[in-house]
């Protein structure tokens, strides 16, 4: 008598038995498994901060601005607070303002004459009063203004509180 006995492969068993079980598992597991590319959201996320280091820019606050701003940038009765000015200015505005901006307070009724002669005079102390200098032609300020900003940026958005920052 020939034998009945049906012979499987296990290609075969999966099949009848576990395609389906297979099947499920894959559609539950995809109703719950959420899969996101966070590549982009980190890459804005750099992107949006300052390309300067928070601790090499408080290092040329220090040096160059701490005197007139304090020493934090919360300002003194010599200069404005800078974490408020800080908060809505971007990177270009500020590099713009801090490389070329000079405030000149000339006295009320200051002659009219040459730019130049008022200019020397304010140099010299004579009139008038130079509130913000022009930071373009120190090379410590001009190498590491994106530093400036970035501590300076830090401070305003609080991430950054008083004191020394982490190297």
């Amino acid at each position: 008598m020939p034998d009945l006995t049906l012979t499987r492969t296990p290609a075969a068993r999966l099949t009848r038995f576990g395609g389906p079980a297979l099947a499920a598992a894959l559609l539950l597991a995809g109703c719950g498994v959420t899969v996101q590319n966070r590549l982009p959201a980190e890459a804005l996320a750099r992107q949006s901060q300052p390309a300067g280091t928070v601790y090499t820019g408080w290092r040329v606050f220090q040096d160059k601005c701490a005197r007139c701003h304090g020493t934090d940038a919360t300002g003194s009765a010599q200069a404005p607070d800078l974490t408020l000015r800080v908060r809505d200015m971007g990177e270009r505005r500020f590099m713009t303002l801090v490389l070329s901006r000079y405030d000149w307070a000339l006295p009320a009724g200051a002659d009219a004459g040459s730019r130049d002669a008022q200019v020397e005079a304010v140099l010299q102390r004579q009139q008038g009063a130079l509130r913000m200098p022009a930071w373009q032609g120190e090379p410590v300020v001009t190498a590491h203004i994106s530093d400036l900003y970035a501590y300076l940026a830090a401070r305003a958005d609080g991430s950054q509180g008083a004191g020394r920052p982490q190297p």
